[in-house]
């Protein structure tokens, strides 16, 4: 069977299968192959009353995924466009906090491993780690802090 004969909730299913999807990301990508968004919205309810669809899962597996490499900033971003509710989003964020000078450090530790020797460089290896998501203040801590500590 193609995949646009399948029904809605089989096209759910095989999205699922591949890995996983908050409810709002499988409503976007149902529904542009999908007129009735009736149709949609019951099979994502039947998909989450069987515990298919759970957003506590896609937490975790974002979290688990992208922790080691992306601070809690960017990790808040990606969940707030996976359509995830705010106090799972909070949750979340607050749970990575307390690992985020570490994390910080191991990306830029890859990344860098010296600190910088004049501004270009601390000015280069500061916006590397804003850009991936890590607050001005642990950059700063992170910059500041010699490798052996």
């Amino acid at each position: 069977m193609a995949f646009g004969q399948l029904s809605v909730k089989g096209r759910a299913l095989r999205l699922l299968a591949g890995r996983e999807y908050s409810r709002l990301e499988l409503e976007r990508k149902l529904a542009a192959k999908e007129p009735d968004p009736g149709e949609v919205k019951q099979a994502l309810d039947e998909l989450q009353a069987k515990g298919f669809l759970d957003e506590q899962r896609v937490v975790e597996s974002i979290v688990h995924r992208r922790a080691g490499r992306v601070g809690s900033g960017r990790i808040r971003q990606e969940l707030q466009a996976k359509g995830i509710d705010a106090e799972r989003v909070a949750v979340a964020v607050a749970s990575l906090n307390a690992t985020e000078f570490e994390r910080a450090r191991e990306v830029w530790r890859r990344r860098f491993g010296l600190l910088p020797e004049d501004a270009a460089q601390r000015a280069k290896q500061a916006r590397f780690l804003a850009a991936r998501g890590f607050s001005g203040e642990i950059v700063r801590r992170v910059l500041n802090t010699p490798d052996d500590e």
